[in-house]
């Protein structure tokens, strides 16, 4: 059994880690922070500039672009997917192929203790307020306040949480 497992993980030299973070296989990680105690799953990737907080939990096949910021006790669950760019383009006005130079992040924050249910994806620009649940294959294109249960495509309120 070869219990060298570098190789199943891509994690750059940039990435800050805090105190025991749980990193499963076949991840890519770079230029972001992950705070103490949280877990990040399988397939996951996490771009540059993104911030998890503590004692979060990632789960499988998720993509966390450049601009997403997670605060603590996030469950986030399988498959989610985070957008960074209002009108996202292969090419510029050139007909060359885009470069960083050519768009803006568009920023994200998710608030302390939410849950995104699996399968939902989260436009940039947006803030999910503490507290709050987003149902799971929901599409969420505007802000969410705090304490509701939202769902839906796209996401709407469906309640309070008391």
């Amino acid at each position: 059994m070869n219990t060298d497992t570098s190789s199943l993980k891509k994690i750059a030299s940039d990435v800050i880690l805090g105190k025991d973070v749980k990193i499963y296989d076949f991840v890519n990680l770079y230029g972001c922070s992950i705070d103490d105690n949280s877990k990040i799953g399988t397939f996951v990737e996490i771009q540059k500039g993104s911030k998890i907080g503590k004692n979060c939990k990632i789960s499988s096949h998720t993509f966390i672009c450049e601009g997403v910021a997670i605060e603590d006790e996030v469950f986030v669950g399988h498959g989610v997917t985070f957008i960074n760019d209002k009108y996202p383009r292969a090419t510029n006005s050139d007909g060359g192929l885009q470069t960083e130079a050519d768009w803006a992040c568009v920023p994200t924050k998710i608030g302390k203790r939410v849950s995104v249910g699996s399968g939902s994806t989260l436009l940039c620009g947006i803030t999910v307020g503490q507290n709050s649940i987003i149902g799971a294959g929901s599409v969420v294109v505007h802000d969410v306040p705090e304490n509701v249960i939202v769902a839906g495509n796209p996401a709407r309120i469906l309640r309070k949480i008391m």
